[in-house]
C-alpha cells in the first residue's frame, strides 16, 4: 500500500490557495511544484492542461485530482491545497471545487502512478477527512489530516 507519506512533504501543503479559476488554479500549482521539484512551471502546467483535455480530474464533491507524467521527473510528487474560495472545475458533478491534490509521476512510473492516484482518490472520497481538512487552515493540520494512518486502511 502506498502512503501519501512518500507523495507528499510539509512543504507541499497550501492551506489557503487564493484562486479564482481552474487555468488559475493549475498554473498556482504548477508554479509551486516547479519551485519543489526544480522541473519547468510551464512543462508542468501543459502536462496538466493536457490531462484535463481528456476529461476533467474534478472528481466530485468538491475535489480535485489533477495528474500527468513528467520527464525528468525522479519520483512521484504531491501537492495539496485547500482553496479559499471554492472555483469552477468543471467537476463531474458540476460541484465547484475546494480541495485539489495534485499529483505528478515520472514519464515510466507505469503501475505505480496508478497505485498513487488510488491512494489519493481513496484518502478524498472518506467525507469525514474532507470535512476535517476544509476546517483546518494550517499546513501543518492539514498535512497531518493527510497522512494520518487510520484512513489508510480503509478501503
Amino acid at each position: 500500500m502506498m502512503e501519501i507519506e512518500v507523495l507528499l512533504a510539509p512543504d507541499r501543503v497550501i492551506a489557503n490557495l487564493r484562486v479564482t479559476s481552474k487555468k488559475q488554479a493549475l498554473q498556482e500549482l504548477a508554479k509551486r511544484a516547479a519551485e519543489a521539484i526544480g522541473l519547468h512551471e510551464r512543462a508542468i502546467f501543459d502536462v496538466l492542461l493536457e490531462r484535463e483535455r481528456l476529461g476533467t480530474t474534478g472528481v466530485g464533491n468538491g475535489i480535485a485530482i489533477p495528474h500527468g507524467k513528467l520527464a525528468g521527473l525522479k519520483q512521484l510528487v504531491g501537492l495539496f491545497a485547500r482553496l479559499e474560495t471554492p472555483i469552477d472545475f468543471d467537476s463531474i458533478d458540476d460541484q465547484p471545487v475546494d480541495l485539489i491534490f495534485l499529483l505528478l509521476a515520472p514519464e515510466a512510473a507505469g503501475a505505480d502512478h496508478l497505485k498513487a492516484l488510488a491512494r489519493v482518490s481513496r484518502l478524498l472520497r472518506d467525507r469525514s477527512v474532507c470535512e476535517k481538512l476544509r476546517g483546518a487552515d494550517q499546513p501543518d493540520a492539514l498535512y497531518a489530516l493527510l497522512t494520518q494512518s487510520p484512513a489508510s486502511h480503509a478501503a
